[in-house]
């Protein structure tokens, strides 16, 4: 009867609490996703960068001594400057990648249900259809978080809607995408994408993602970093202090 609140510190909302119960009875239910929200968005605009100029391919290659200099290997770059570039998810994650964005002046167009246009506006953002964004963006950021209505929502049939000179990037949850099928179109080099989360972690050592020369790798890293885990112990103190003065968190 006292409970006052319950404080996630995981970063994700998932099914392992009563969230209907609580909020009847008005049990704070605290995330602290806010604070992984700039390093992804970071990690999400180097992993772009990187997709866009080949940054890590052609490190590979060099190390391998199969390297080209000058424009032999940059005949596949562009930049990202200028771009059209699309969001889908507008919660903390895509509003923290969008304030990064600025200074390239990109087109931006975003997909986000949940949000009014003048939300959208505010951030230089156009509202736009999910089929839409797929077809028309350049760059394309996943950044929506993953609900029990929306998992694999990013189905084949969307995915082969990107255009073929499109970058993808997976950021949030995979639960959001068909896996399988990204995995094949960019196997077949339908396009280029980059993925920070997998269906299953750690991803088996036999899968075929890691011989993938389409897709880019990192093993769920973009948001964990010690600073964010500072940020976490500071919020937490923070609402434990209001909620103790009966101040609400």
């Amino acid at each position: 009867p006292g409970l006052r609140g319950t404080l996630n510190v995981e970063g994700n909302f998932y099914q392992n609490l009563d969230y209907p119960y609580c909020f009847r009875k008005g049990i704070h239910v605290l995330n602290c996703g806010s604070a992984y929200a700039l390093p992804v968005a970071e990690m999400a605009l180097g992993m772009a960068l990187d997709l866009a100029r080949g940054i890590s391919r052609e490190d590979r290659r060099f190390r391998a001594g199969r390297e080209g200099f000058l424009s032999e290997s940059c005949r596949d770059s562009v930049l990202l400057s200028g771009a059209e570039v699309g969001i889908i998810g507008f919660g903390n994650l895509g509003k923290a990648l969008a304030k990064l964005l600025q200074p390239f002046r990109c087109s931006l167009r975003i997909y986000d249900p949940w949000l009014p246009e003048s939300v959208l506006r505010e951030y230089g953002g156009t509202a736009i259809s999910l089929e839409e964004l797929l077809e028309k963006s350049r760059f394309i950021f996943v950044m929506a978080g993953v609900t029990q209505e929306n998992q694999g929502f990013l189905g084949r049939s969307l995915l082969e809607r990107i255009r073929k000179d499109a970058f993808f990037l997976l950021m949030s949850r995979a639960a959001v995408v068909d896996f399988d099928a990204l995995c094949d179109l960019t196997e077949a080099g339908r396009f280029n994408a980059a993925t920070d989360v997998f269906p299953e972690e750690p991803l088996p050592k036999d899968h075929r993602a890691r011989k993938n020369e389409h897709l880019l790798l990192s093993a769920h890293r973009a948001g964990g970093i010690p600073q964010a885990y500072t940020a976490i112990g500071d919020m937490v103190l923070d609402d434990l202090r209001l909620l103790l003065q009966g101040l609400p968190p």
